[in-house]
């Protein structure tokens, strides 16, 4: 028996969520969506965790804000650059290292917000043949600037649900 590749189930579980949805789309209205999403919790329920060893709300985000910034990194490099080799991240030593249980909120819906205007602002001038360019991911392999972007849209997507778990889990109302 084969164990199923977790790079594979990781973009299949991605690529779900966004469904048949632009991504672009979707992109362009996560930073309303989640500022909604946060909407009414007080301090300590931004700051508590889901169960032991999962994220905050806060944490979320923050998630969210550093990952955007790694993805304006990736999306520059492959239009710029030829095939280049760029290498994933463990978005978990990130929340640890970087303490996002320390994160500032409103600093991380800011970031967010701020990094995504400017990529989306890139990324809606791609024309097809740039849209088609690619990375060469240092865990998943080719990946063009399209397929990014359906990964990025389905990202938000989990993540908004993650928060909405979250309220639930917590007990907050919203």
């Amino acid at each position: 028996m084969t164990t199923p590749d977790p790079f594979k189930l990781y973009t299949a579980t991605l690529f779900d969520a966004l469904g048949s949805r632009n991504p672009l789309e979707v992109m362009r209205g996560t930073p309303t969506a989640l500022r909604h999403a946060v909407s009414g919790l007080s301090p300590a329920q931004l700051a508590q965790r889901e169960a032991p060893g999962k994220w905050s709300p806060a944490m979320v985000v923050q998630h969210l804000a550093d990952a955007e910034l790694v993805g304006g990194f990736r999306f520059r490099m492959v239009l710029a650059q030829d095939s280049p080799t760029l290498p994933g991240y463990d978005q978990d030593a990130w929340a640890d290292r970087m303490r996002y249980d320390l994160a500032d909120l409103e600093a991380s819906l800011t970031t967010f917000s701020a990094i995504r205007a400017a990529n989306l602002r890139l990324l809606e001038r791609a024309t097809p043949a740039e849209l088609a360019r690619y990375m060469v991911h240092s865990e998943r392999g080719n990946e063009s600037l399209e397929f990014m972007l359906r990964i990025y849209g389905g990202h938000d997507l989990i993540h908004l649900r993650q928060i909405s778990r979250i309220r639930q889990a917590i007990g907050a109302r919203g």
